[in-house]
């Protein structure tokens, strides 16, 4: 059977076992060789378009690519991929390709995402429409600048995407892989974009609903960043319907853990470690879950001093450190922090029974487990920043 798809003249012959061994051994940096090829080919072309856009942008979207993140997704995917038992030959070479798919969609949505945010970090260095923006302006920049370094952003990350796009595309599958890799590439872009829409909606409603914000959550998290890559490696390898649902299963509650990992630590995490500037989702008046739940909390137990802290603080941009601590104060306080620290651990033990329930070859499924144990925070995180007994010990908020 004729494999689908077109393949670019610097396609990599599939791997052989000792290659796949070697994936095995440091998933993301073979994935950093796959997309060092495409995006040497993508610059070329770019370049014979337009020097200086070459140069401003498209290099900008690859070293963005390149040089940051853990390949969580791609990892993901193929060690799905591996556990549904895919070995040599071109199933590992195709999973690798989707793996590098992956993580330029994850820069279309960073570098968004920080434009609509207004981050000015990212993995601790500037954000592109930052780095644009200062290319420009220098150290004060004018509004008329400002707005030509977001609009730039808008574009690299439509670039990355339609990137992302061609590499699915170029992607030789067999038929009935490629049609099930090309529907969950669809669904998966739809969700994400769904996702990232209702989190800014939220924020401009002032959405304080716990349901809400997990419903934002599951779709711009736990869909797209783990139980899609899990269905992306599982199609890649032509598995059974039965271990493809144990693994949505699994992707889906884990990924719910991974977001509201993610919330705590935007508030108690180290930015050292996380990279990004602590409090900045309750800087911009993000409806996160763990707010919402302190919100709720406080109101069923009358805790006025607590929801004058969350009215004043929430999407307040210039909330100082010491705003910040009254805060995590309430969170602590109302038992908002401790029960999703619950919810984290019960959705990972939900996730890995489903895992365990799923036929998965033996070595593979080992990786693939620990690998979900660890995006899911399995092993702890966001405790860098005061500790409960800390906040508790300094006194009521307000």
């Amino acid at each position: 059977m004729r494999p689908t798809g077109t393949e670019d003249q610097h396609t990599t012959a599939p791997p052989s076992p000792e290659a796949v061994a070697a994936v095995d051994a440091d998933v993301p940096a073979a994935v950093g060789r796959v997309l060092d090829e495409v995006l040497a080919d993508r610059l070329a072309r770019a370049r014979a378009v337009d020097a200086v856009f070459t140069d401003d942008l498209a290099a900008r979207v690859a070293r963005f690519t390149t040089a940051g993140g853990k390949r969580t997704r791609s990892q993901l995917l193929w060690w799905s991929a591996r556990a549904c038992g895919v070995g040599e030959g071109p199933a590992a070479g195709a999973a690798l390709r989707l793996g590098a798919a992956l993580e330029l969609l994850q820069t279309c949505a960073l570098v968004h995402d920080d434009v609509m945010d207004g981050s000015a970090l990212r993995r601790g260095r500037p954000a592109l429409h930052a780095d644009v923006r200062a290319q420009y302006g220098g150290s004060a920049p004018s509004a008329r600048v400002a707005r030509f370094g977001e609009s730039a952003a808008i574009l690299a990350g439509d670039l990355a995407l339609a990137w992302a796009d061609d590499l699915v595309a170029e992607t030789p599958l067999e038929p009935g892989a490629g049609r099930a890799v090309r529907r969950l590439w669809g669904d998966m872009r739809l969700e994400m974009v769904a996702g990232q829409y209702l989190d800014l909606q939220g924020q401009v409603t002032a959405s304080h609903a716990p349901d809400r914000a997990l419903r934002a959550a599951c779709l711009k998290s736990a869909l797209y960043s783990v139980e899609r890559p899990l269905a992306l490696g599982a199609a890649v390898a032509g598995a059974d319907v039965a271990t493809t649902r144990a693994l949505c299963a699994a992707g889906r509650r884990i990924g719910m853990a991974f977001q509201l990992r993610d919330d705590l630590d935007d508030v108690f995490g180290d930015p050292r470690r996380t990279g990004k500037v602590c409090g900045q989702d309750v800087r911009d008046g993000k409806p996160t879950y763990l707010v919402a739940l302190a919100r709720t909390r406080a109101e069923e137990g009358a805790d006025h001093r607590a929801l004058e802290v969350l009215k004043r603080s929430f999407g307040d941009a210039e909330l100082t450190e010491e705003g910040l601590d009254d805060v995590r104060r309430v969170l602590v306080r109302t038992g908002a922090r401790a029960a999703v620290d619950d919810r984290i651990d019960r959705l990972v033990a939900q996730g890995l029974r489903h895992v365990e329930a799923a036929r998965l070859a033996p070595e593979g499924g080992r990786r693939l487990r620990r690998l979900l144990c660890a995006a899911g925070g399995g092993q702890g995180g966001g405790d860098e920043r005061p500790g409960a007994r800390e906040l508790i010990g300094r006194g009521p908020a307000g």
